[in-house]
């Protein structure tokens, strides 16, 4: 098998290596496409693939085209791909918004698989939610759905409507994360912990909550009984949380999430 991969960045680069880390595919079978001018000794290129900034018929040869480019360039970079591509080729596009239907209005190309990973991807902790057109068989989507475990797991919908909730949910969730955390170390840092110390005790905390709900088959409302014992200081903030409204304006927080990559789709 040959996988063409076009773009570079986090998402092209993390496909590249999980698919050659896991020797599902060869190095020698792995052909980059890249605008940016980068050297192989870029960090993001572990397997020193060499790079390659026009497209070629190396393209024609392969089985699977990752697009892996900011949505914003795809119809640019569709009107000169399209020559190198052919029917029996599936597309497997990591752009958000871009539907099914616009990829094969501009590729003129059936067999589309739209997914959106997310960055843990990197280290082969991603998300993966994942749809695709009619055109692809049963085999055709567990050789695509192999593909993309190799870095972390995935979800198979038949509802395309679906990446777009995935894109809000999976694919910014990371940073959801992050900025509960933050705020959780700025509070450490203010009750006097260094740096360090407040990076700590946040990490480890959110770690081990994770560890927590991963053994047990608890829900997160049960696990917030378990830590909230009743005139306890848990008991405070989350009731603080609730009379403040938190949970909803995250969710109108993630609706916006929503919303954009449904308007990246339009533009």
């Amino acid at each position: 098998m040959k996988i063409a991969i076009i773009g570079m960045g986090n998402m092209g680069s993390t496909f590249a290596n999980g698919f050659i880390n896991s020797r599902f595919i060869h190095p020698e079978h792995v052909f980059v496409y890249t605008r940016t001018q980068r050297t192989e000794e870029d960090f993001r290129n572990i397997h020193k693939l060499p790079y390659n900034y026009e497209f070629d018929k190396k393209i024609t040869t392969c089985d699977i085209v990752i697009l892996a480019i900011k949505p914003q360039n795809f119809s640019t970079a569709a009107t000169e791909l399209r020559s190198f591509l052919d029917q029996d080729q599936i597309i497997v596009s990591v752009m958000a918004g871009i539907g099914i239907d616009k990829i094969k209005e501009e590729l003129r190309i059936n067999k589309i698989v739209r997914s959106m990973p997310n960055l843990p991807t990197q280290i082969g902790k991603g998300m993966t939610v994942f749809t695709a057109s009619d055109e692809l068989d049963r085999k055709e989507l567990f050789i695509i759905q192999n593909l993309i475990n190799t870095t972390g797991k995935s979800v198979y919908v038949s509802e395309e409507e679906k990446i777009d909730a995935a894109t809000a949910i999976s694919g910014s969730g990371p940073a959801y994360i992050f900025y509960f955390m933050e705020a959780m170390i700025q509070s450490a840092k203010s009750y006097g912990f260094d740096t360090a110390q407040a990076e700590l005790l946040v990490k480890q905390t959110i770690s081990g909550a994770l560890g927590l709900y991963e053994a047990h088959s608890l829900s997160t409302d049960e696990w917030i009984a378990k830590v909230s014992s009743k005139g306890g200081t848990t008991e405070q903030a989350i009731k603080y949380f609730t009379e403040q409204d938190i949970q909803q304006k995250i969710m109108e927080g993630i609706d916006r999430a929503k919303l954009q990559s449904e308007r990246l789709g339009k533009n």
